[in-house]
């Protein structure tokens, strides 16, 4: 086990400050608002709309347009990419194959009493484990180190998807700190030490000035399913604080039924919104081989919504019940996929670097053997690109995954239809007496890198807050330039003066040359404080005024976003500067 840093309540971002800022400059709006939302739904506003077709673009681009940026893969050839846009209505058998009927489910738990619903996995318990039993922290870290025997008794559980959301429940629901009060004698805020590892969870130590106990101690852990099945009647409710009121988990499927025709029903007429965009692709590869010029090793990608009727939708977009992927589904020989996996892995990861997501927050985890799923075999790699976000912290969110898919699909697709999805590859095989290879025919195994591009745009949104309290606005959004909904700004310094009439020339200069990338936003009105307030909150990079010597000398003050530095640069040269500055 490992000890971290000590925490705060201010070492971590705040999630209600990064939606207020979300809602209150149009980034994302709550579906449906005007008749009280729906829950799992969100909507994106001017900024969010362009900044997620901003990152779906950088995906599009470097992905498909020049396959993993200009790379080389493992086999020291360029990497090649095909586009699909696959219906998201198919066939109802092809989610009998890929085993989302059958399988496709979440443990779900309902309060007998207030008939609340929550997914099992997302249960954790709180039980005290150091009050009177250790008289000091330091006799309390010897008894981690010696790995101690803890038997959990939750005197409380949280519904929460991560330990950090609980921790973020402790410290500012007001009806969950009143029940952790009366175990620790605290008010809090308080100090808190992380312990990792611990039987499945986590350990924290605190130190409560305004409390009578100079040290107490709490693990936090999902509640088993075992306890659950076995034990329900011990289990206090999420809801009331009473045990024995928590039903045992059951099976829910997470597709959302439609019905196609006009007189049809449910029974027989019964169709499903794809839950991933990964099957569209499968049941199209044999189409995709034969229409075009690839052929293995090469892979098919594509942009898409998926529905999952989510038991607990939560943090935000983090968990919603309509999403979009950027998937990709790489097609290789069996002998080259562990190759393949690695290529897939490390370059995926040092993408979302390069769009700012670098540093402790962004993480690199290989799957243990009792993570693996369904399709995955022993040996197989799988990995996720994890964030921390505010609502995980101390821990880490899934971004994206990458995992070695083997055959199972195109396996499971050609049993139930009756297809022949098998690949002849003329390149391999026994050489014949011309010396030329007779040829190989088999299944590729898949490598597909999975990523979730809503929770992608909420990484972003989540890295660039950046409070700054010397500015007007108290916050900036330090987005990439490239994936920044606004690229630029053009302000007259007052709405007189012959100013507008050279302002909005350059701005339509800017937007014939740049509008393809992002907005170029032109604003006269209000004082030029309020408007660099504005555009530090949208995460505009740079701002170009026009004042009382543009006129003169035909020069503008460039504003830089991140330092606030200006500067004076030539009228005709500003867009050749914007360029610059983008990496164009």
């Amino acid at each position: 086990m490992t000890a971290n840093a000590e925490h705060t309540e201010s070492s971590v971002k705040s999630m209600d400050d990064i939606m207020s800022l979300c809602k209150r400059r149009g980034f994302i709006y709550p579906a449906s608002e005007i008749y009280g939302g729906v829950n799992g739904f969100w909507d994106y506003g001017p900024l969010g709309a362009q900044l997620k077709k901003n990152l779906r673009d950088a995906w599009w681009t470097d992905v498909v347009m020049k396959g993993c940026d200009g790379q080389l893969g493992p086999n020291g050839k360029p990497v090649e990419i095909v586009p699909l846009d696959s219906s998201i209505i198919q066939n109802p058998k092809v989610w009998e194959a890929s085993g989302h009927v059958g399988g496709f489910n979440d443990p779900m738990v309902d309060d007998k009493e207030t008939k609340q619903r929550f997914r099992a996995d997302h249960l954790f318990g709180i039980t005290l484990i150091a009050n009177d039993l250790y008289k000091d922290k330091e006799e309390f870290d010897k008894a981690l180190a010696a790995g101690m025997e803890i038997r959990f008794r939750p005197f409380m559980t949280i519904v929460a998807s991560t330990i950090g959301e609980v921790l973020s429940e402790i410290q500012k629901n007001k009806d969950v700190r009143k029940q952790f009060r009366k175990k620790l004698n605290g008010e809090g805020p308080f100090n808190f030490q992380v312990y990792d590892n611990v039987a499945g969870g986590i350990a924290i130590s605190f130190e409560i000035p305004e409390g009578n106990e100079p040290f107490s101690a709490i693990a936090i852990n999902p509640v088993s399913s075992w306890m659950l099945e076995n034990e329900s009647e011990k289990v206090p409710s999420p809801f009331t604080g009473k045990a024995g009121s928590l039903t045992k988990p059951r099976a829910f499927n997470l597709m959302f039924k439609t019905v196609l025709g006009a007189t049809g029903n449910m029974e027989d007429n019964a169709a499903y919104l794809r839950p991933e965009t990964a099957q569209g692709i499968f049941i199209n590869f044999k189409n995709v081989i034969d229409t075009t010029r690839v052929s293995v090793p090469f892979g098919i990608a594509q942009t898409g919504k998926a529905f999952r009727n989510e038991v607990t939708p939560r943090n935000f977009t983090f968990r919603s019940r309509e999403f979009e992927q950027m998937e990709i589904e790489f097609f290789c020989h069996p002998d080259e996929a562990k190759d393949w996996y690695v290529f897939w892995r490390d370059w995926r990861m040092s993408w979302w670097q390069s769009l700012g997501l670098e540093g402790e927050n962004l993480i690199l985890r290989e799957h243990d053997s009792d993570e693996l799923a369904h399709y995955a075999k022993e040996g197989a790699g799988t990995s996720d690109i994890e964030y921390k976000f505010p609502f995980t912290a101390p821990g880490f969110g899934e971004l994206e995954g990458i995992a070695d898919r083997t055959n199972f699909d195109l396996t499971q697709h050609a049993e139930h239809s009756k297809s022949k999805l098998d690949y002849f590859d003329n390149t391999r095989g026994e050489l014949a007496k011309n010396g030329q290879p007779k040829g190989e025919r088999y299944l590729p195994h898949v490598i597909e890198p999975s990523a979730g591009l809503d929770r992608g745009v909420l990484a972003l949104l989540c890295e660039a807050y950046t409070p700054d309290p010397d500015r007007a606005s108290g916050v900036y959004m330090k987005f990439h330039p490239r994936i920044a909904p606004i690229k630029a700004a053009v302000f007259p310094l007052v709405k007189k003066d012959g100013m507008p009439e050279v302002a909005a020339p350059l701005a339509a200069e800017l937007r014939k040359r740049f509008g393809h990338l992002g907005t170029i936003e032109y604003d006269e009105k209000q004082s030029i404080g309020k408007r660099y307030a504005r555009m530090d909150e949208a995460g505009c990079p740079f701002c170009f005024t026009i004042d009382g010597d543009s006129l003169t000398d035909n020069t503008v003050t460039a504003r830089n976003r991140d330092t606030l530095e200006q500067e004076r640069i030539a009228i005709d040269k500003v867009g050749d500067y914007l360029a610059q500055k983008l990496g164009l």
